[in-house]
């Protein structure tokens, strides 16, 4: 059974939209995927979850089958310490000598000298971390992303600081999305 163009037409659009990606303000369940990464990234995973629980803006879930969107990317968190070595010194010296012979010995010789050193040396520790994420729909496609790194806030830690930037850039984000286009 052949269909009607304009029938044809019509399905065609219709699917077309239906298969179009939700936008960001679309989005009411997250599943926050596990990042990839070296050292801290399960840690970082978790200070994400609460910062994004936190915001409201969306039903948070340990089913990725039940999300409406997927957040996924890497991050790291580690500590390490940097030493500092420092060398201040001062030198000077002196010397003189004079002598005279023909059978007899004269002679007069002045040597002086001074010397001073320091040396300092420091170790610092330093938390440092950063996530790379990406809110993604069902399809695969890319909602939002955003790139954030620390090396740690006056009040929280480098982790912590990373997953608050992340929140607080979403909201950002998503509260520019819902104002209407003027």
């Amino acid at each position: 059974m052949k269909l009607p163009l304009a029938l044809l037409l019509l399905t065609t659009t219709l699917s077309a939209q239906t298969a179009r990606p939700a936008g960001l303000t679309d989005v009411k369940r997250v599943y926050v995927a596990a990042l990839s990464g070296r050292s801290g990234s399960d840690t970082l995973r978790e200070l994400i979850i609460a910062s994004l629980d936190a915001t409201k803006l969306f039903v948070l879930t340990d089913d990725p089958d039940r999300a409406d969107a997927i957040l996924k990317g890497a991050g790291e968190e580690h500590t390490f310490e940097d030493n500092f070595d420092a060398v201040d010194s001062v030198n000077t010296h002196t010397a003189g000598g004079k002598g005279s012979g023909y059978g007899k010995s004269n002679g007069l010789n002045l040597n002086l000298g001074a010397a001073e050193a320091e040396s300092h040396h420091s170790k610092e520790r330093k938390h440092e971390a950063f996530a790379a994420v990406r809110l993604c729909s069902k399809d695969g496609d890319v909602l939002w992303s955003t790139t954030q790194e620390s090396l740690g806030a006056k009040f929280r830690g480098a982790g912590a600081d990373v997953a608050a930037k992340i929140a607080k850039q979403l909201t950002f984000d998503m509260e520019r999305a819902r104002k209407p286009v003027q």
